[in-house]
């Protein structure tokens, strides 16, 4: 029996075509708008390999404040798990006038894109140290934590839900770093109905006393320049991480690109950034650092879509 194999006799380059039409990732969400990649090709066969070697050698590293969180609605911004806590249950007006001052001569500087990760080092640790003194100053309760996300403006981006349920549902585990407060953090995912099981969060947390009053906060400053560091002494003590060799990092600032650093052995690691500000100053800078940029995209639905495709059982759509 004679059997006619037709693609034999194509041209090689209509072969090629025909292969790159099965083996090409389909993700629409790609050509959103608001999306823009230095080199397409490379992040479609990153995908394509993290896909094929499934959910099970997947980790997720994810930013919060305003990479999870929105950068802001309607006009406004949406607070940072730092700026929920100003509010008169927690902090007295003469603390907020002192930290928006902070912010002022601070947040400048953070996104300076004329300035080095290296030069905007200690300005970082000086202004969240100064904030933490701060907080501390005003006794804040535990036990009115809850309440202040509640009457707070945050948001998660759209999408969140699908998000971390998918997460959730395959078994992929998200670590969140975050130089932001690590109680308010969790309280608004919890809030939010997606503190799963498989979330885990680095991030500054308070020390309360027995009575419940903040005294201090644990251990190591968290900022946003001194993530690897963490990265590397904290999420290596994760041991489910471990077998789990490809990752998925979201951030808003090129220091979380450090993010990943504690990773053992990292096979494949496709960056995600979102750029939320100055995007004409930064835009450059971005698309040089990560392999994905979001412009002033409030959704989730970038990574949903990589993420959709990676977990998938099913075949790749393979349009015509």
């Amino acid at each position: 029996m004679i059997y006619h194999i037709p693609w034999i006799y194509m041209p090689v380059r209509s072969v090629l075509a025909v292969w790159h039409q099965l083996t090409k990732t389909e993700i629409p969400e790609l050509s959103k708008g608001s999306v823009v990649m230095r080199e397409r090709r490379r992040v479609e066969e990153t995908i394509r390999a993290m896909r094929r070697a499934g959910a099970g050698r997947l980790q997720v590293i994810s930013d919060f404040d305003m990479t999870l969180s929105r950068f802001a609605h309607n006009g406004r911004r949406v607070p940072t798990t730092h700026n929920i806590l100003d509010n008169r249950l927690l902090i007295n007006e003469e603390c907020t006038k002192k930290m928006k001052e902070l912010l002022n001569t601070y947040y400048p500087i953070e996104i300076d894109a004329s300035r080095s990760a290296k030069e905007k080092l200690p300005f970082m640790v000086e202004w969240w140290t100064k904030v933490h003194e701060l907080l501390i100053e005003q006794r804040i309760r535990k036990d009115m934590l809850a309440q202040a996300v509640k009457e707070s403006r945050t948001m998660l981006r759209d999408g969140y839900k699908v998000f971390f349920d998918g997460l959730h549902e395959s078994q992929v585990p998200l670590l969140i770093f975050s130089a932001g407060v690590g109680d308010v953090l969790e309280e608004v995912i919890r809030q939010n109905g997606v503190f799963h099981s498989n979330v885990h969060v680095i991030s500054n947390y308070m020390d309360f006393d027995h009575a419940g009053v903040l005294r201090a906060f644990k251990g190591q400053l968290i900022h946003t320049f001194n993530k690897r560091e963490g990265a590397v002494t904290q999420a290596a003590g994760l041991a489910q991480l471990h077998s789990r060799p490809n990752v998925l990092l979201l951030g808003d600032s090129l220091g979380d690109l450090t993010m990943a650093d504690g990773v053992s052995d990292p096979h494949h690691v496709l960056t995600v950034g979102f750029l939320n500000d100055q995007v004409e100053e930064r835009k450059e800078l971005y698309m040089n650092a990560f392999d994905i940029v979001l412009v002033r995209d409030e959704t989730m639905d970038v990574p949903n879509a990589i993420l959709r495709n990676i977990t998938s059982s099913g075949r790749l759509e393979v349009k015509a």
